[in-house]
C-alpha cells in the first residue's frame, strides 16, 4: 500500500481566489497545505506574510506544512505556532545554531523540519537527524515557482534514506520543486515520503484529479 503524502503548494494557487483553492485542497486527497514563506533576503522573492497565513489557517482543514525561506527564522517561531502551523521547516543555510532552532520549534508545539538547498550535502544533518520530523530536499533553487527539476535529487534522496535507516531515525523525506506525475514514481522509489506540487497541480485542468493521481503514485 502506497502512503505517500501530497502537499500542494499554495504559492501556485490563484491569489484572487485563495479561499477557493484552499477549500479545493481540503476536499482533495492531499495530506497537507504547503506554505512557502519568502522574505526577499534569503531568496530574491517575497511571498505572503502573517495576515495571509492567518486567513489560510481559518479556511484550511488539513495541517499547514510551512517552509520558511527567510533569514533569522527564530524571530517568528512562536508567531507561526500561534497561527496553528503543524510542521515548521527552516533552512540549514539560514540557521547558524540549527540544533537550538529545532528545539525551539518543538518547544512551541510544532513538528520540526530542515530544508536543504540543491548544493547542500545531506551529511551535514548527521548530528540533528534524530531530532527532526522532516527533511525537505529542494529539487530546484528556492525562491521561484515553475523551475525545472534537478536530476541529482534522486541520488540525494537515496543517500538521505540510507542515513535515516542507519540512525534509526523517523524523519520523513519531503521533495519540493518541479514535482509532477512524470518524476513522482522515481522520487518515491528513491525514498521520498512527501511530494510538494505547485504548478503541476494548480495549473492542471483538474487539480483534484492531479492530486489524486499523485497520491496514487507507485513505482515498478
Amino acid at each position: 500500500m502506497n502512503d505517500v503524502k501530497i502537499a500542494p503548494s499554495l504559492l501556485a494557487a490563484d491569489f484572487g481566489n485563495l479561499q477557493r483553492d484552499v477549500e479545493l485542497v481540503n476536499e482533495s486527497e492531499a495530506a497537507w497545505h504547503h506554505l512557502d514563506i519568502m522574505d526577499g533576503l534569503f531568496v530574491p522573492n517575497i511571498s505572503y506574510g502573517m495576515p495571509v497565513i492567518k486567513t489560510i489557517a481559518e479556511h484550511a482543514t488539513k495541517p499547514l506544512d510551512t517552509h520558511l525561506m527567510i533569514v533569522d527564522p527564530d524571530r517568528y517561531i512562536q508567531t507561526f505556532a500561534d497561527l496553528g502551523v503543524y510542521m515548521l521547516t527552516v533552512h540549514y543555510e539560514a540557521c547558524p545554531h540549527l540544533h537550538r532552532t529545532i528545539q525551539a520549534i518543538k518547544a512551541a508545539g510544532m513538528k520540526s523540519g530542515v530544508a536543504l538547498n540543491p548544493h547542500t550535502d545531506v551529511s551535514l544533518l548527521e548530528n540533528v537527524l534524530n531530532d527532526l520530523d522532516l527533511v525537505l530536499v529542494m529539487s530546484v533553487n528556492p525562491g521561484f515557482g515553475g523551475q525545472s527539476f534537478i536530476h541529482r535529487t534522486y541520488e540525494k534522496i537515496r543517500r538521505l534514506r540510507k542515513m535515516i535507516k542507519q540512525q534509526e531515525a523517523s524523519a520523513l523525506i519531503e521533495v519540493d520543486g518541479g514535482v509532477n506525475l512524470e518524476n513522482a514514481p522515481k522520487l518515491i522509489e528513491a525514498g521520498a515520503d512527501v511530494l510538494v506540487a505547485g504548478s503541476s497541480v494548480f495549473k492542471s485542468e483538474d487539480p483534484k484529479k492531479t492530486i489524486a493521481e499523485l497520491a496514487a503514485t507507485t513505482f515498478s
